[in-house]
């Protein structure tokens, strides 16, 4: 049976709508409808240049394709020294279309594999830095072929996930392709061979970091032949021989930085690096158990020397440490201060630049296993390191430190429980502020980084306050979005979680409610556990202003039935059904034209229907038109099209007859809103197709109500719809139920079926005489060229009517009163068919392939030809033939 395309969310035409609850997207509608021009291309060059530089490459190109100032523009050199891939998917074809922009290209990143074979298409041969993240599947082969094309490289990173296909071969090929290598982090190689750190050793001579984190065995003996390097991590690498390591440092003069986190060192061993070597100066030792259970070790006996653990002040050591060159450097702030010094020292510089990379890469990789007993360290030391390196300069620290902040809180995954203490302690020392600037950052990796750390924090709900407080709703809201699908989706949840928290919830669930009007934000909304928390929303919320939004964004999330899935995500999610028919009831205006806007939308799919029915829907809904006939027209709008939606299954519709749904319908029918008629109408023409629902519309006094709509509505769709319930009430099978005998639940009505058919076909008539033109229809009974129908299929047509899908039952009653022999319901009937199968409307093929298996094509030729049928059936019989035709249903006329 008929049902009506999605219902709007957002805009119609050019009127403002407002949305409740969120003032905020008012003010982004009308700054989207203002009418002041700017023109963007009279900026200066150099000014569009900084504007670029702050665009992802897909959105530079997407600017420089406006016209050929900007194109040009769009490639100069200087916007194209540093491509970052990594928070987007770059294969051959993508890198080859950008390659004419990286000739001069010297920084890259990237993430996975895919991206990693498209790296030499960009032909970018003066590289000299390339990171790389999620680097699981490169092999070998990849690895080496870039290394090979970029013969310049200085720096390169691949972790910190593991490396699990690429061996000592491939370190071994970077030595003797890059012999200006001089920063050099893998992680989770299996096997870092003698051979390959010699190769390093004797090709690589400017080689100063080295990174082997999280390997299963690295050759001692031979690290100790890189004598360039100043810096060396092996956090998370077992199977080290610490005997070995800790002679090495006479080997190794220049090394000022060691990193051992997370491995099995001894306290022995630390002691022997810490007293044997002059050049080191600071020893990572984070989360090593055998060093931490040793009660008797005193770090403080080192002069002149850093050991970091979990056991040691980090801040107050470095404020030590460095404080011939850093005196103004306490506390916490100890980070922020050495950025923001402008007394500037490259030794200091490049010590707190490694130790900024080393900490994010341990914090994180702690985070991520959650060891035992950490409380203490994450309350008093851990949160405050995070937010400080939040602040770095490096990018990758900083998301980093942002995924760290968004892991170490989480200390259940499957019940999304939090951490309150760290929670609170991110929050006490300024981590809201901070996620929510790096949230607006124009990178998108930090953007989805910063929005998963602000959901998860968010779960707790004094951070939740703080967050909305902050602007937080706004800012999620703007990346939710985000054309990266890993922000919006971060964003989503974000919004999510802020919904669930008592005193912002409103404004977040009125947040969800707008993005899921979008289709693909409404996608993102569900993929991060939307549906479910609002279904939670308004099954336990108690608050009117959360129950309407909540039933508002659960509506529009299932207003995109024709192009996602979550119309019946909705309807599948546990409780949602029932509490949307409970909000049908609520004291409160708004809840229940949301929740029966909800439900109208959800009846669109064939299982909620007949679900909704099944929570009782039929009389909730029935009872709610009952009571609304003084209330908005968009809850009078609403409550029919909810009715008009379920009537699609005829049980339904029966029920709604029996329930007494018939008299509100014609209440509603007689409204002065427009929407209003058009539900209304659909809803009663559902109805009438049963007979004795058609003869309870005649007793409660439908036929003038519909009369009146089929002549004087402003919708051409109510007048059409009104037009098809008068001409199912009279086709003669209501007749037949009146013989057997009237309603059995109730005394009939008396009424005049001979007065009410007359008043009927006389304005069914009249409304199909409205798109007559005799002649333009003269020419085409005079013609069989096709420009001839043409022109009276743009004259007859109703471009909404196009939505409407009917089953195969209604088609083969409109085939049936082609032979009626009133030719007022044949002219309606071929009036019909033709709306329903003009080219190009969305179920027109549908309806065609039924006209096919109901062998209509023999019925319509007949009333094409006939002598005795009026002119407008005839033509409208002939278009109906011709679509057929177009829709490859009939071969010829």
């Amino acid at each position: 049976m008929s049902r009506r395309v999605r219902r709007k969310v957002a805009k119609k035409g050019n009127e403002k709508v407002v949305l409740p609850s969120f003032p905020e997207i008012e003010d982004e509608v009308s700054c989207s409808n203002s009418n002041e021009a700017v023109d963007w291309t009279s900026l200066p060059d150099d000014s569009v240049i900084q504007l670029f530089s702050y665009l992802n490459y897909r959105d530079r190109a997407s600017l420089s394709s406006t016209c050929s100032t900007w194109r040009a523009l769009g490639s100069s050199s200087c916007l194209w020294t540093s491509l970052d891939l990594h928070a987007h998917k770059c294969d051959a074809a993508m890198a080859t279309s950008l390659a004419s922009r990286c000739v001069n290209l010297q920084k890259l990143r990237f993430r996975g594999a895919e991206s990693a074979d498209a790296i030499i298409h960009l032909q970018a041969r003066n590289l000299r830095e390339i990171s790389g993240d999620y680097c699981r599947k490169i092999t070998d082969a990849t690895l080496s072929v870039i290394v090979a094309r970029h013969e310049l490289l200085e720096s390169l990173q691949l972790g910190p996930d593991f490396c699990e296909r690429i061996s000592s071969d491939a370190i071994r090929a970077i030595a003797f392709c890059c012999p200006k290598l001089r920063k050099l982090r893998l992680s989770g190689i299996r096997d870092v061979s003698a051979d390959a750190i010699n190769a390093l050793a004797k090709h690589c001579p400017n080689l100063i970091d080295i990174g082997f984190l999280d390997c299963l065995n690295v050759d001692e003996v031979a690290l100790g032949n890189i004598v360039s390097v100043c810096y060396l991590s092996v956090a998370g690498t077992s199977n080290m021989k610490w005997g070995v390591i800790s002679t090495l440092s006479h080997k190794l003069p220049k090394l000022i930085g060691l990193d051992v986190s997370r491995t099995n060192i001894e306290p022995t061993a630390v002691s022997s690096l810490l007293s044997s070597s002059h050049s080191l100066k600071v020893l990572c030792a984070l989360n090593c158990s055998a060093l931490e259970a040793d009660a008797t070790f005193r770090p403080n006996k080192y002069k002149g020397k850093l050991l970091i653990a979990l056991f040691t002040d980090l801040f107050k050591g470095l404020a030590s440490l460095f404080a011939d060159t850093t005196n103004s450097k306490k506390g916490e702030n100890v980070f922020l201060d050495w950025r923001n010094s402008k007394t500037k020292d490259k030794n200091f510089d490049d010590i707190m630049t490694w130790l900024e990379w080393i900490l994010s890469h341990t914090l994180l990789r702690t985070a991520e296993s959650n060891p035992q007993g950490l409380d203490d360290f994450w309350l008093k030391q851990g949160a405050a390191i995070l937010l400080s390196l939040m602040q770095s300069s490096q990018e990758d620290v900083q998301e980093r430190a942002a995924t760290g902040l968004a892991t170490f809180v989480v200390i259940d995954d499957e019940n999304a429980s939090i951490d309150c203490g760290r929670a609170e302690a991110v929050m006490r020392d300024g981590g809201i502020r901070l996620l929510l600037d790096l949230a607006k950052s124009w990178r998108e990796g930090l953007q989805s980084e910063a929005a998963k750390a602000i959901a998860n924090l968010s779960v707790n709900a004094n951070v939740a306050k703080a967050v909305a407080e902050e602007g937080g709703i706004n800012i999620l809201t703007g990346l939710a979005r985000s054309m990266n699908r890993l922000v919006a989706e971060e964003a989503a949840g974000g919004l999510w979680n802020l919904s669930v928290g008592e005193e912002h919830k409103e404004r977040a669930a009125g947040a969800l409610a707008n993005l899921a009007a979008d289709d693909k934000c409404s996608m993102e909304v569900a993929l991060a556990g939307g549906v479910h928390a609002l279904v939670m929303l308004a099954c336990n919320c108690k608050f009117e202003g959360v129950q309407e939004q909540a039933a508002r964004a659960l509506a529009n999330l299932a207003a995109h039935g024709d192009s996602n899935t979550n119309n019946a995500a909705v309807g599948q999610e546990a409780g949602a059904l029932e509490a949307l028919v409970q909000l049908t009831r609520s004291p409160h205006e708004g809840v229940r034209q949301e929740a029966a806007g909800a439900l109208w939308n959800l009846s669109f799919d064939d299982r909620n229907r007949e679900a909704i029915a099944a929570a009782g829907g039929v009389e909730a809904l029935v009872a709610l038109a009952q009571s609304c006939s003084n209330a908005s027209p968009g809850l009078q709008e609403r409550a029919a099209g909810a009715l008009w939606g379920l009537s699609v299954s005829e049980a339904n519709s029966i029920a709604i007859g029996r329930e007494g749904g018939v008299a509100p319908l014609i209440a509603l029918a007689r409204s002065e809103a427009e929407d209003v008629h058009e539900t209304a109408a659909g809803a009663l023409w559902n109805l009438a197709f049963n007979p004795g629902n058609a003869l309870r519309i005649v007793e409660e006094g439908g036929v003038p109500a519909l009369v009146h709509l089929c002549s004087s509505s402003v919708s051409k769709m109510a007048r059409f719809m009104a037009a098809l319930a008068l001409a199912y009430m009279f086709d003669g099978r209501m007749d037949e139920f009146a013989l057997i005998g009237t309603l059995t639940e109730s005394t009939s009505k008396s009424v005049s079926l001979d007065g009410a058919r007359r008043m009927a076909l006389k304005h069914i008539e009249t409304f199909v005489l409205t798109f007559s033109d005799q002649q333009t229809f003269a020419v085409a009974a005079a013609s069989s060229a096709p420009a001839a129908l043409a022109q009276v299929t743009e004259r007859v047509r109703i471009q909404e009517a196009g939505h409407l899908r009917c089953s195969g039952a209604e088609i083969g009653r409109f085939i049936a009163m082609l032979r009626n022999p009133s030719s007022i319901l044949k002219a309606c009937a071929a009036f019909a068919l033709l709306q329903f199968t003009i080219p190009g409307g969305r179920h027109a093929m549908h309806h065609a392939s039924l006209m096919q298996n109901a062998g209509a094509t023999r019925v319509v030729r007949a009333a094409a030809a006939a002598a005795t049928a009026p002119l407008e059936a005839k033509i409208f019989a002939r278009i109906v033939l011709r679509n057929l035709e177009h829709h490859q249903i009939e071969p010829s006329i």
